[in-house]
């Protein structure tokens, strides 16, 4: 066929979804032997949107768009007809090796506020939206009954003008708006990650386990301030924790059980860990905290390695010292690295969740790091954040729905 011959013809089709749509009007295109060379549809409540872009010949194109027209009234729905030059569409295959990026958008509700923020954003660093999906299920109207979250994905191509700055204001909407925003660039590491390590206190549970020892040692308030201050990154955290577990001596090691039997399990959770088991996901906790309790979690939730500091007991008693090595933000990183090495992971296949300033070093290393709850400094410096939602809220920035995740096969 030849160029002057070709003739490229978009079609889109808008109406009242129903069954054998596509394949009445792709049966028309077959029979005359056209080409598709790129289809897509969206439903949003009942009602498809559908745009394919076909090739043909100047001898058959009066007789396709003929039949898709009474076809078209056939089955009650509208379509509009759009010729492309051979150059357009040339110059349109040309773009396919533009940057792609994902950006998610979750909360406790979206809004068109935040939708339009967001959107804004996006066209004003040049991007183009290829496609937008809802991660998670249909939101009911009546607010009693509303899912505890709402998320979308947004398809981006293109090249930011200014990726920090576009980042840097996201940041910003995050805050002002009350929902989270994660950019990530599109490649075949997003959706195979296999490796995801956690930080404890404050990520994987409600509180910080040095604090509610401290408690029951009498020294609250005083090893508190210590750990918010360690945490904002304002003192070392290897000297804070020596001198928070200096406080400590000679508590009983039996208040260590009570304490792990009430521990405040962060929202999120059950459901995060249930879906990465069951995805065969490398799980560890790399804590700043303490062994005992890192275990404990190990015992009930399975995660496959625990890397936390060992307090030195002595008849009973806790010594006020601790065994080994401080694992300190250095430390996080170096034995994400080491983990990735013997489970034979690719570096950007792992996953680093954490909340203070000593995770950093992780966070960064990590294919995908994510601030969770975190304070401003490690927000501001992290990758990702999330901090609206519970921990399951990481699932939705893999790009999983919740159809996927709420399946038989995955339910809790």
């Amino acid at each position: 066929m030849e160029n002057d011959d070709i003739e490229v013809i978009q079609i889109n089709i808008h109406g009242e979804d129903k069954p054998g749509l596509t394949s009445s009007l792709t049966d028309i295109l077959a029979r005359y032997d056209a080409a598709i060379l790129d289809i897509g549809q969206a439903n949003i409540h009942q009602t498809l949107s559908m745009g394919i872009l076909f090739k043909t010949d100047s001898i058959r194109s009066g007789d396709i768009m003929k039949d898709l027209l009474f076809k078209a009234y056939e089955l009650g729905i509208q379509i509009r007809f759009q010729p492309i030059t051979v150059e357009q569409y040339e110059q349109w295959v040309g773009m396919q090796g533009k940057n792609r990026y994902i950006i998610t958008m979750l909360g406790r509700k979206l809004t068109a506020q935040q939708i339009a923020a967001v959107t804004r954003v996006v066209a004003e660093q040049g991007l183009n939206i290829d496609s937008i999906l809802r991660l998670t299920g249909r939101v009911s109207l009546d607010e009693n009954a509303r899912a505890p979250k709402s998320c979308i994905e947004l398809s981006v191509r293109g090249n930011p003008h200014d990726k920090e700055g576009m980042q840097s204001r996201f940041l910003q909407l995050s805050t002002e708006l009350g929902m989270d925003i994660s950019f990530q660039k599109d490649d075949m590491f997003r959706r195979s990650r296999r490796l995801i390590c956690f930080d404890m206190d404050s990520t994987l549970i409600e509180t910080e386990v040095i604090d509610e020892l401290a408690e029951r040692a009498g020294v609250g308030a005083e090893v508190r301030a210590i750990t918010e201050s360690a945490m904002r990154g304002e003192i070392d955290f290897a000297e804070s924790f020596r001198r928070r577990v200096a406080m400590l001596k000679g508590l009983d090691e039996s208040v260590m059980a009570d304490i792990a039997e009430h521990l405040p399990f962060t929202e999120g959770l059950d459901r995060l860990m249930h879906v990465l088991k069951r995805l065969g996901f490398k799980t560890a906790i790399l804590s700043g905290g303490f062994t005992y309790f890192g275990n404990y979690l190990r015992r009930k939730y399975g995660f496959d390695y625990v890397y936390a500091n060992e307090l030195e007991i002595e008849d009973g008693k806790l010594t006020g010292r601790y065994l080994g090595d401080i694992v300190d933000g250095k430390r996080k990183a170096e034995l994400l690295k080491l983990i990735s090495q013997v489970e034979n992971v690719d570096i950007a296949q792992t996953i680093a969740v954490g909340d203070g300033a000593n995770d950093l070093p992780m966070l960064s290393v990590a294919g995908l790091g994510i601030a969770f709850h975190a304070k401003p400094k490690v927000k501001a410096t992290a990758g990702q954040s999330l901090s609206t939602v519970g921990l399951d809220g990481i699932l939705y920035f893999l790009g999983y729905k919740d159809s996927y995740i709420d399946d038989k096969q995955f339910k809790l």
